[in-house]
């Protein structure tokens, strides 16, 4: 693992399924059901952890481990299905790290975390990332009429965009289009890095980079920010391996 927080990998299957995709939705139904549980506990795990690293400056390793579970679950998920449609080998019931699967995701343990950071850095700090991702994986608004009656839109994202021109790509060709492939998955890089940082995992700040393609590029620079206080990505997150 390299020295960074949070490493996300996937490799695009071959060949793919023309028509597979379009019941996919209806074969992750129980991972669906599963998932919407975990991230009830995900949610309440991360509430723990707040006050854990607020008064102790750690993170407790058991809660880590489950909610590394929990995004490394719903990154397969999404690749198998229509965050990515990367692969067709339906994705396995475990929070555990699967190093065949295509699509793994890893996630540093710190040993320390700053207890002033936990305080802002979920909301705060992320917010200009909350944009951008707002752009990658779309939007919904609702409201009340004058009337009392209420409406609501979703706006796509680009995500949903471009895995649609893969589908109908597969649909016809055959093949998956090898640049909207890089493109999905520096998106889906992008999201889980920032999903991670906002739920305390890291204190780390996420790089506004698209890092396409299948594999983690190496670390060009440090991307900690000023309000760290100068310290070092190896001073807050230590290359002890992942989880």
């Amino acid at each position: 693992m390299t020295d960074r927080a949070v490493r996300v990998d996937a490799r695009l299957d071959a060949p793919l399924s023309r028509w597979l995709w379009l019941i996919k939705w209806l074969l992750l139904i129980p991972h669906y059901i599963v998932l919407a549980f975990l991230w009830i506990a995900f949610i309440a795990i991360t509430v723990v952890a707040f006050f854990a690293i607020l008064f102790t400056g750690r993170y407790p390793r058991g809660l880590f481990g489950f909610n590394v579970g929990v995004l490394r679950w719903t990154w397969r998920v999404g690749y198998y299905g229509y965050g990515a449609l990367g692969t067709d080998r339906y994705p396995p019931f475990t929070l555990k790290d699967v190093p065949d699967y295509p699509a793994r995701l890893q996630i540093a343990y710190p040993q320390r975390l700053s207890r002033g950071l936990v305080l802002v850095k979920w909301w705060l700090l992320a917010i200009p990332h909350y944009l951008v991702l707002a752009l990658f994986t779309g939007v919904g608004l609702s409201g009340v009429t004058s009337d009392d009656g209420s409406w609501s839109v979703t706006f796509p994202g680009l995500v949903d965009l471009l895995v649609v021109l893969a589908a109908v790509a597969l649909l016809f060709t055959a093949r998956y289009p090898g640049g909207i492939f890089e493109f999905v998955m520096g998106m889906n890089r992008w999201v889980l890095r920032v999903a991670a940082y906002a739920a305390l995992m890291t204190d780390r700040y996420p790089p506004f980079r698209l890092d396409m393609g299948d594999a983690e590029p190496d670390e060009p620079t440090d991307p900690t920010p000023p309000w760290t206080g100068g310290r070092s990505a190896r001073t807050l997150m230590p290359s002890n391996g992942g989880v």
